[in-house]
Formats: C-alpha cells, structure tokens, sequence
C-alpha cells in the first residue's frame, strides 16, 4: 500500500513516501526535504506555502504567518486583510506535501499518516482532521510525535533489550516518552510534554538579550521593531528574527557570533555561554520531566536503552550535557533529528492512530505496567 507520512511541524514540514513496498524515502519540495510550514495569503485569498511564502512575505509581511500551527487555539488567521481558518492554512501546507508525492507516484497515496503532539486533545486533533480532509487526503491516521519517534528508533536497531526515552524537542513544543519493546514490539508506558518549550521561544530569549544591549539606543525605534506599524517595520523585524535565529544555529558551532542589527543599533556580539545562560532553566526543566516520565513509567535511567534525541534544537550542545547529568545516560541523536518523526511515522502500523500500543512486527505484552503522566549543520525544529 503507498503510504505517506507527514511530520506536521511548527516551523518546517516533513514528508516521507512509501510505494510499492519500497523502502521509505524523504519527499523533496523545491529541492528540500524541509518544507517550511509557513502561509502567506494573496490579495485574491490563495494561500501560497513554503518558500514561495517566505519569498513574498518580504514584498507584504502583513499577510504572512511563519507558526500557524502554534496558532491552533485562534481558530483564524488575519493576513493581510484576508481572515483564514486555521484549517484551511493547515490544509494549504499538508496539501502542498501531498502534491508531490501524488506527482512522484502518478496517483494519490492511498493513505496519510500525520504526526501531532502527545498534548494535543481532542479538539485540537479535530482541526487537524479536518485540514487533512480539505487537502483532499484519504485514509487519515493520526499519531502523537513521540510514538513515531520511539517507532523510528526501534526500526533501526531491529531489537530493544529493554525500555527507550524520547526526546523530542520541536520548534513549537516538547514532549517526552518512554517505550519498552522487544524484537515483537513497543508500547508507549508514559508520555508528557511542555506547550511553552520549543525553539521559537529559545529565539524570543535571545532576542530579548540581544534588545538589552542596543535598545537603549533609541528605545523609540526598539519598540518599533518590537511592535511594527508599517511594511517598513515589518520588513526590518522579520530580517532581524531570520538573523538572531542564524546566530542560535550559528552557536551549536562556534564558541560567539555576532547578530546583524539594523539602523541605528550597532551589530552585537553573543557568546554560547551567554546563549547557554538563558535557555539552561526552560531545558533543565526539560530533562527533569523526562527523569519524571520515567518515573512514572516504573523505571530508573539505568534500566534504559537509550535515550534518544529528535528535533532539530536536540543539537545543542548543552543540552545533551544537562541530559547526561540529570540522568546518567549518554543520550543519541541522529545526524538528521529533523526526520525522525516522519520516518517513524512509517513504522507504526494503522492500528495504533487511537491506542498507545505499536507492535512493530506482531503485537507483544509489555514487562512493565503501563502509565502516563499528565496533559500535556541547521536545525530548523519542527
């Protein structure tokens, strides 16, 4: 059966296509196997995504969203003056991805799986539905990130000769889990996340400190940038974001950098210890819920695997410091973390969309007893 599974993303949107019992491989958008999650609304209320989007928010800022997807709760989107359901915005993306993987296969898949958080109710999985409903998707499954990442991770290594964590840092979100598999299969003992943790907010600290060193300056023309009035300012702050953000990806690989500022401010220079300051209370937190997720699931860290890193802030190398320390365990990652999810998306059999268990080849009774935990290069997240 062609399969194709979509990693829904904050920040960038990943397809993974599987024909004819081949071998799953990573759909290419304009050349990328990151499809930037962004909408941009044209005066005629055609929504454009991707690239395409990036390309004319410069030319009118006003009608572009970069995160729709971390504007779920809003129900519409104003660009412009356009008003957009969040559905229909989450429905151009998802039908963008699957565009070209109807024109690589010659017809349209014949069903859709699409990843969400582990946070994500009912209502929200619901908006979801629907956008993949009007993209004109089939056969819709919709799975929770971190048991397609657990998935991921436990078809590369064939057999788990115990329990394994996911670390899934995205660009909108975190969520953590814990799974216990055999050569048999996997089942989910204990998941969680944080709504408020993810590599936008990582990107809003650093521009915070970056606004302490030059604001006062000209606290006028700050607040400017801070809250634009005009295509102007809106072109001016949307440059600054794109460049604080390439300083943050900038510092996972040198030791300082500096961060191109507009007129009047001069250009500042960050460091990854002062980098490292600001995000180290949101991640530790982090890592303190995973050490509690595995609590609740009945382990220790010792009992463990692995634990595994997915999402594209996962390469910061604090935070596999903080994780080791917390815990005791070296964690794992990918050299593409970005793809994790929608490559396990793959491996997670149809019957799990509503059930917490995954057998990866036959279904399997786990040797600890089930729990959960409460509600909810470049590393672009998720």
């Amino acid at each position: 059966m062609d399969v194709l599974s979509i990693d829904f993303g904050t920040s960038s949107t990943v397809g993974v296509l599987s024909a004819a019992g081949r071998a799953p491989r990573a759909v290419e958008v304009d050349g990328s196997v990151t499809l930037s999650s962004a909408v941009f609304a044209e005066e005629d209320g055609r929504l454009v995504v991707g690239r395409d989007a990036e390309r004319r928010a410069r030319l009118d800022p006003s009608r572009f969203e970069p995160h729709p997807k971390r504007r779920i709760d809003e129900g519409a989107l104003r660009l412009g003056t356009t008003e957009v359901a969040i559905a229909d915005a989450f429905a151009a993306i998802l039908r963008r991805m699957g565009e070209e993987a109807e024109r690589q296969l010659g017809r349209p898949p014949a069903q859709t799986r699409i990843s969400h958080p582990a946070g994500w109710g009912a209502s929200r999985q619901d908006v979801l539905r629907t956008a993949a409903a009007k993209a004109g998707f089939r056969d819709v499954r919709l799975i929770p990130e971190p048991v397609a990442a657990a998935a991921h991770y436990a078809s590369l290594g064939g057999r788990h000769t115990g329990p394994i964590g996911v670390y899934d840092l995205g660009a909108g979100t975190f969520d953590c889990a814990v799974v216990g598999g055999t050569s048999r299969g996997f089942t989910v003992l204990a998941e969680d996340g944080l709504p408020d943790l993810g590599s936008l907010d990582i990107d809003e600290a650093l521009l915070v400190h970056v606004g302490r060193a030059v604001s006062h300056t000209d606290p006028a023309q700050w607040q400017r940038l801070l809250r634009p009035q005009s295509t102007a300012d809106r072109r001016t702050r949307r440059a600054l974001l794109q460049d604080v953000r390439d300083a943050k990806e900038s510092l996972s690989r040198h030791a300082q950098t500096h961060v191109p500022m507009p007129e009047p401010f001069g250009d500042v220079l960050v460091s990854r210890d002062e980098l490292e300051a600001l995000v180290r209370p949101s991640l530790l937190r982090s890592a303190e819920l995973l050490g509690a997720t595995i609590r609740r699931a009945g382990l220790t860290p010792a009992r463990l695997a692995g634990v595994h890193l997915v999402g594209g802030p996962s390469r910061m190398p604090l935070l596999a410091t903080l994780l080791a320390r917390q815990l005791g365990v070296v964690p794992t990652i990918q050299d593409q973390p970005e793809t994790a999810v929608a490559f396990g998306l793959h491996h997670v059999p149809p019957v799990v969309a509503d059930d917490r268990t995954v057998p990866a080849f036959a279904p399997v009774r786990p040797p600890w007893p089930a729990a959960r935990c409460g509600p909810p290069g470049r590393w672009p997240g998720r």
